[in-house]
């Protein structure tokens, strides 16, 4: 009789559990992640110093110690509307779990063109310097990726519309803010992409372990590295189109590092090369 009740039990908490989330979406459905809002003080003080477009800001009670002065100020200095909430809400609307007692409401990102990236390179009278990333679903990868290849000054980056992470709050909080001064462009077909860069002079480079080593390989010129995701690295068909596969050497017992280091290695080994270029 006791172990009946510890049966019926168990199946009340498995339905308490179903309904509670049938209740906040009916759907049973992934809940969308939104591209209109900027969590966390630096992320969002990063915002209002570019040109992106605030809607509104929305800060806790009693919040006004620290950096939030510094968003208040900008804030102020934009014609921003500052909007004064509990703490409560700000936690209902977060999607990072860290809002640091600000969230902006922004226009979703706008994505550019692959040619956009091609011209600010010609801007810039520089050699094209593009990253181009393989299906990268991790949103702080992604964010660490930005962050880097703006750091290193690359040109713009390349991402596929389908298995791949968009710019969210979790990305623009672990990118610093540098999505803001980053060209992202979203493409149908990667592949086709590739091909369309190649068109145009630039060589493509895959990260791969069975590539050459990134230290002797020669990075001068239009170059694009492609980064492939955390699990399964560069897609068989991707890796085909790639002039050249380079890989990090390693001498330790693990033999592979997470997406954002790989990436972050040879986007600095390609910028070293490029200064050096510079200085002859």
């Amino acid at each position: 009789m006791k172990e009946t009740k510890k049966v019926f039990k168990d199946k009340r908490v498995r339905n308490d559990r179903n309904f509670k989330q049938s209740a906040v979406n009916p759907a049973n459905e992934e809940v969308k992640v939104r591209e209109d809002i900027i969590e966390g003080r630096n992320a969002v003080i990063e915002a209002l110093r570019s040109n992106r477009t605030i809607e509104q800001i929305f800060v806790a009670n009693g919040d006004v110690s620290g950096s939030i002065n510094v968003v208040l100020a900008l804030a102020k200095e934009k014609s921003v509307v500052v909007k004064y909430v509990d703490r409560k809400k700000l936690d209902q609307i977060s999607q990072t779990g860290s809002h640091q007692g600000v969230i902006a409401q922004v226009t979703p990102y706008k994505y550019c063109d692959v040619d956009d990236i091609l011209e600010y390179a010609k801007e810039r009278n520089e050699q094209p310097f593009i990253i181009i990333l393989d299906e990268i679903e991790d949103p702080h990868n992604f964010g660490s990726i930005i962050r880097t290849a703006e750091v290193c000054g690359a040109h713009g980056i390349i991402i596929p519309k389908r298995r791949n992470v968009g710019v969210t709050p979790v990305v623009f909080k672990s990118s610093a803010g540098a999505v803001e001064y980053t060209k992202i462009a979203k493409v149908t077909n990667l592949n086709s992409a590739i091909d369309a860069l190649k068109e145009k002079g630039i060589w493509i480079y895959g990260a791969d372990m069975n590539g050459d080593n990134c230290f002797e390989v020669n990075f001068d010129g239009a170059v694009a590295l492609v980064i492939g995701s955390e699990g399964k690295g560069i897609s068989k068909l991707t890796k085909e189109k790639c002039d050249a596969l380079v890989k990090i050497p390693m001498v330790g017992k693990i033999s592979s590092l997470n997406a954002s280091v790989a990436g972050g290695i040879l986007m600095y080994e390609i910028l070293k090369q490029k200064i050096k270029c510079d200085k002859k």
